[in-house]
C-alpha cells in the first residue's frame, strides 16, 4: 500500500472544517510533545476539536498525547494548539505526520512553536533542562524518509528549499530574552530526529553525540522543515526528559513513563517561558 499524497484541496478541506468549528483566527501554532498537553489549559475561550473529526487527520495513539486541536486566546495572541502530535513510528507516513502543519498554514498561522520531550546527549545536560533548538539533524530525512518527498506543492514553497535558517533567528533571540526575564536557564543546541519507537542503544548514543547532536527524539525536525518550506517562522524547544545512556554497563533504562513524568515537572517552567514568548510576539504579528 502506497503512502497517501495530499493535494492542496485536501489541506483546504481540513482547514475549512476547522474554521467551521471555531470563532478564532489563529496566528500562532503550537505542537505539544509527550507529557506537555496540559499547556493547552492556558487558552481562554477555547474551541476544542478532536483529531478524529477533522478530515484527513490521523489519530494520535501515544500516551501523553490527548489528540485534540485547541484554538483560543493566550498571552495576547490567538493560537492553534495541538495536544499531541503524530509520529512516523505509529505507522503514519511523513506526509500524514506533517499534515497539521500545512493545515495551520492554510488557517493563517504564521509562527509555529514546536515542543518535544527529548533525550539529552550533551553531557552537560540534565533531566529537567529546556533546550532552544538552534539547528537539527533530520537523520531519517537524510536517509529518504523526508516529508517533502513526492510532488511539490508550489503554493507552499520551492521544490528545493534551503535549510540553513529553519529555526527563525529573531524567535531564538526573543526566546533568550524571555528566558532571562522569567528566570529559566535555556540550553542551546542541535536536535536530532530518529524514527523510534525504541530508545537508543549506548553505541547509538555515542555516535549521535559524535555527529554533533545535543538532544535526540522522534519528532520535530520533519514538522519544522515543512513549516519552513511553507514560509512559517519556526521556534523549537526541547524538554530534556531523560539523559541518554551512553555506557553499556549502565543499570538504568529509559522509559516512556519517565518521559511523561519528567514532562509534568518541567511544564510550569516551560509554561512561564512560553507565556512570556507569546506576549512578546503579540505586537509583532
Amino acid at each position: 500500500m502506497s503512502d497517501p499524497t495530499y493535494t492542496l484541496a485536501d489541506y483546504a478541506e481540513a482547514a475549512a472544517f476547522v474554521r467551521s468549528r471555531t470563532r478564532h483566527q489563529p496566528r500562532v501554532g503550537l505542537i505539544l510533545g509527550s507529557g506537555l498537553s496540559g499547556l493547552a489549559a492556558q487558552l481562554a475561550n477555547a474551541d476544542v476539536i478532536p483529531y478524529a473529526e477533522i478530515p484527513h487527520f490521523p489519530i494520535s495513539t501515544v500516551a501523553g498525547h490527548a489528540g485534540r486541536l485547541v484554538i483560543g486566546e493566550i498571552a495576547g495572541v490567538t493560537a492553534c494548539v495541538m495536544q499531541g502530535r503524530f509520529h512516523y513510528y505509529e505507522g503514519y507516513s511523513m506526509q500524514q505526520v506533517t499534515l497539521p502543519v500545512r493545515v495551520m498554514q492554510q488557517l493563517g498561522v504564521s509562527v509555529l512553536i514546536l515542543t518535544n520531550a527529548a533525550g539529552g546527549l550533551n553531557p552537560g545536560f540534565v533531566t529537567g533542562d529546556i533546550m532552544l533548538i538552534e539547528d537539527h539533524i533530520n537523520l531519517i530525512g537524510m536517509a529518504g524518509v523526508n516529508p517533502l518527498r513526492g510532488p511539490n506543492l508550489d503554493e507552499f514553497g520551492p521544490r528545493f528549499p534551503a535549510a540553513n535558517r529553519v529555526y527563525t533567528p529573531r524567535l531564538r533571540a526573543l526566546s533568550l530574552t524571555s528566558a532571562a526575564e522569567v528566570g529559566v536557564t535555556l540550553r542551546r543546541g542541535v536536535y536530532l530526529q530518529l524514527s523510534g519507537p525504541n530508545f537508543e542503544s549506548p553505541a547509538e548514543v555515542r555516535m549521535l553525540h559524535a555527529l554533533g547532536a545535543d538532544a535526540v527524539g522522534m519528532s520535530t525536525a520533519a514538522e519544522a522543515m515543512v513549516a519552513h518550506h511553507a514560509g512559517l517562522e519556526v521556534l523549537g524547544l526541547s524538554t530534556i526528559t531523560n539523559v541518554a545512556i551512553a555506557q553499556l554497563e549502565a543499570t538504568g533504562q529509559p522509559s516512556h513513563q519517565e518521559v511523561v513524568e519528567a514532562g509534568a515537572v518541567i511544564v510550569p517552567r516551560l509554561t512561564a517561558l512560553l507565556l512570556d514568548i507569546l506576549a512578546r510576539l503579540a505586537p509583532l504579528l
